[in-house]
């Protein structure tokens, strides 16, 4: 029962391993790719069809409602026109003067004179195409009262209708206060009559200048802007924006309407007995649509053309590439490659000779890179602390001499002692890292022994450092940048307080020591500081601030570039050094082949 339940899970998991690692023929894929290709090919034809119907529909709209901004333009300018017709002839009092006299009568040029003025401004406010007349029927008198833009033809034609109009079998009801069409000497025009005690005011534009605007009006290689009255009649020659005349199609071809671009916009004027016409018809339209399946014609074939493409270098090229590749995977735990089996390609056979040699070579490179950089760091450190023991010694030895000038036996005893501890710990400390409490330690007694020297001349205060007594930092570091402030900010004439504040922070989400030593000094000197943040080396020539280098240099080696130290001078007086000490990486090859650390701005 056992032996049959083991060889159930065995085949269990053949057929699992086969499923999970079936492999499909290029014929397969290439089989998905043309279907792929045509759905494509559909979904294009579909969203061409619905981009071009909504492209159709947002730029009629867009026109339509151009158009109708025009329009309702137009219909204030005929209400205003109409209100300003009416009051003039019924209330302006050169109207009646004009009517009561002669046409050379003096008061009759004056009048007419005021009324031309009045008129000419309406123009300036409005459209110089509008014509304006005061038509006496009494006198049979016809006067331009604005300047006009009708010929002398049409002029004698407009008054010879006017007579008509009075006519009592005619009658002039269409045209009183209505804007209606006329037409003179084979031209349409917009007219409006005013009637007022047998004095007649009459507004004449040219149909074609009433809608030149919507003309300007993109509406397409053949589409057209026309006015028609109300029983069907053209009033204006349809211009396309070419400006050839449109071929006007009434009612043909409806049954073609939902395949054609053109849409047509009727516009009503207000109290008027015509509307506009806009045709638009966009030839662009089917051009994108043909391009658009050209485009993707052109993919399926090319896409067809890889697929066989595929099929003849599957054999050819890419079984053997495969091979070649799934073989460089296969390593030994130590990094040894093993022999790769060999393949048809006389190229891939020599570069597997060639791969295997090149990777024996980098790996002996490699050791002999690493090792020898180890031993460079190694001499550079070395070689920084030779420079930092002199450096020291020589300070101490100048400070027991002044106090021996002044006979101080007892602060020279001090001095000793002090100093033979202090030298000790340097001498002794050949390691790259110590406890911080013996750091802490060593910067307290080297600021007794300084205090010994300056008497009360300043005071220190050290904090923090008892809660990290076991934190690894290079030696020597802190006591650099206390020398510095006992240095350039302690003196006889004034005291000085120095402070060591130490602290663990989160600084980019990894944690860090922060060490700040400030002093009540008068800072660095600008041109200092500027180097000092700009990360340039001082001067050294003299021999002075060496040990800031040094100390900067040691940190940029020990932490691989991560850790940082800022300058500045403080608002109240004084200077300030901020460190910012990383964690120590758990393998020295976490901090990098070449280190260089930043001496960051504040």
């Amino acid at each position: 029962m056992a032996v049959t339940r083991g060889r159930s899970k065995g085949a269990a998991k053949q057929v699992a391993e086969r499923a999970e690692n079936k492999l499909y023929p290029i014929k397969h894929y290439v089989r998905i790719i043309i279907i792929i290709s045509i759905s494509a090919l559909i979904l294009d034809l579909i969203i061409s069809f619905a981009t071009i119907a909504i492209v159709k529909q947002q730029s009629a709209r867009d026109l339509r409602d151009t158009a109708y901004l025009y329009i309702n333009r137009i219909n204030g300018d005929f209400s205003y026109i109409n209100h300003f017709m009416g009051w003039t002839l019924a209330n302006d009092d050169n109207v009646n003067i004009m009517s009561t006299h002669e046409l050379n009568d003096t008061e009759f040029i004056k009048a007419n004179d005021m009324l031309f003025r009045r008129f000419v401004e309406l123009q300036k406010s409005y459209d110089r195409n509008y014509n304006f007349f005061l038509f006496f029927s009494e006198k049979d008198i016809m006067l331009n009262v604005a300047p006009m833009g009708l010929t002398y033809k049409e002029f004698q034609e407009l008054k010879g209708q006017m007579n008509t109009y009075m006519d009592k079998s005619v009658g002039y009801d269409p045209f009183y206060s209505r804007w209606s069409t006329v037409q003179l000497d084979g031209t349409f025009y917009i007219l409006n009559v005013f009637l007022y005690h047998g004095n007649y005011m009459i507004c004449l534009i040219a149909a074609d200048d009433l809608i030149e605007p919507l003309r300007q009006i993109n509406l397409g290689e053949k589409g057209y802007a026309s006015l028609w009255t109300e029983d069907g009649s053209l009033v204006t020659s349809p211009m396309s924006n070419n400006g050839k005349r449109a071929h006007v199609e009434e009612g043909r071809y409806a049954w073609l309407m939902p395949f054609q671009t053109k849409t047509t916009v009727k516009g009503e004027f207000d109290n008027a007995s015509f509307f506009v016409r806009l045709v638009i018809q966009f030839g662009a339209f089917e051009k994108i649509m043909i391009a658009q399946l050209l485009i993707m014609l052109m993919a399926v074939i090319v896409a067809c053309s890889l697929s066989f493409i595929m099929l003849y270098f599957r054999n050819k090229v890419l079984q053997p590439i495969k091979s070649f590749s799934y073989n460089l995977a296969f390593w030994t735990e130590d990094g040894e490659p093993i022999d790769i089996a060999s393949n048809n390609i006389a190229e891939l056979e020599k570069a597997n000779k060639q791969f295997t040699g090149l990777v024996q070579q980098i790996k002996t490179y490699k050791i002999d890179i690493y090792e020898r950089e180890i031993e460079k760091q190694r001499i550079q450190l070395d070689y920084m602390k030779l420079q930092i023991k002199p450096h020291f010694f020589l300070n101490c030895l100048t400070t027991i001499h002044s106090m021996a000038q002044m006979d101080m036996t007892e602060e020279i005893q001090q001095m000793a002692m002090s100093t033979s501890i202090y030298f000790r710990y340097i001498f002794q400390n050949g390691q790259d890292f110590v406890r911080m409490e013996d750091e802490i330690e060593h910067v307290r007694i080297y600021l007794e022994i300084q205090k010994n020297r300056y008497r009360d001349a300043f005071l220190y205060q050290i904090e923090g450092a008892e809660q990290v007594p076991e934190l690894p930092i290079p030696p020597l570091v802190l006591q650099t940048f206390i020398e510095n402030a006992i240095k350039y900010a302690v003196s006889r004439d004034q005291k000085s307080l120095i402070t060591l504040i130490v602290r663990r922070r989160r600084i980019g989400g990894e944690l860090a020591t922060v060490i700040r030593i400030t002093d009540t000094g008068p800072g660095f000197p600008p041109h200092v500081l500027e180097k000092l943040r700009q990360g340039q080396p001082l001067d050294q020539t003299h021999g002075t601030r060496i040990g800031i280098m040094n100390t900067i240099q040691r940190l940029e080696s020990l932490y691989g570039g991560r850790a940082a130290v800022r300058f500045r001078n403080r608002a109240g007086g004084g200077a300030g050094v901020t460190l910012y000490l990383p964690e120590l990486p758990a393998h020295p090859s976490e901090t990098g082949g070449q280190p260089n650390a930043s001496i960051a701005r504040r």
